[in-house]
């Protein structure tokens, strides 16, 4: 497994993408179905991170939850705990590792949400998928956008999930709010988005997958 040898948070912030922030209508519940069910003419901006990934990546999918709230959507995180054997103590989306009786990425996504923070999956309404990402650790992860119905009750596992949070869609959706670093490595110099949103720090492939996410949307 690849080690992370640098903290994202010490690094100076390179620029910031600045695009601007989604519109209001193509954040509602019906306009996000339509964009999924049918999506434009559009490219992915990240689809692998800088670190080496293994020659056959295991198949992984994650869950992006968009919760429908009244002041409008959040998206539902994760803070893993620090002891585990991959992206210890980051921010992701609840997922994992495909299993041989899973009979697709979406009922990965599912399980594993169900299975790292208690979320029922009556309460979610699947959208679509954004094209899959290559991690460092060596997964190749689809991400599953769902619709999430409130209320509902959470039980984190704590053995993997420290902490579980929600930032409204709207700071994410701004790209006054995505910042550009890199860093040197064996490899070369890499570059990453983070979104840092109040005490969490939001990098790697989570903030790729929201650049992509954005992408779709403001296409």
């Amino acid at each position: 497994m690849a080690t992370i040898a640098f903290d994202p948070k010490k690094l100076a912030v390179d620029s910031i993408a600045g695009e601007a922030a989604l519109d209001a209508a193509r954040m509602t519940p019906e306009a996000l179905r339509q964009r999924l069910l049918s999506p434009p003419d559009w490219q992915p901006e990240i689809t692998q991170d800088f670190l080496s990934a293994r020659a056959e990546p295991v198949p992984a999918a994650v869950l992006i939850p968009l919760v429908q709230r009244p002041a409008g959507l959040t998206i539902l995180l994760t803070m893993r705990t620090d002891h585990l054997s991959s992206h210890a103590g980051q921010v992701s989306f609840p997922g994992g590792r495909s299993e041989v009786y899973d009979v697709s990425a979406v009922a990965t996504a599912l399980r594993e949400t169900e299975e790292e923070v208690g979320l029922a999956r009556a309460h979610v309404e699947v959208l679509g998928q954004l094209p899959d990402y290559l991690t460092g650790t060596g997964y190749r992860v689809t991400p599953v956008v769902g619709l999430v119905t409130p209320p509902f009750e959470l039980r984190a596992d704590p053995a993997e999930v420290a902490e579980v949070f929600e930032v409204p869609l709207a700071f994410l959706m701004d790209g006054v709010n995505h910042q550009r670093l890199s860093v040197e490595l064996p490899g070369g110099r890499r570059s990453f988005y983070a979104m840092p949103y109040e005490r969490f720090y939001i990098w790697g492939a989570t903030a790729g997958m929201l650049r992509n996410l954005f992408h779709l949307l403001r296409a």
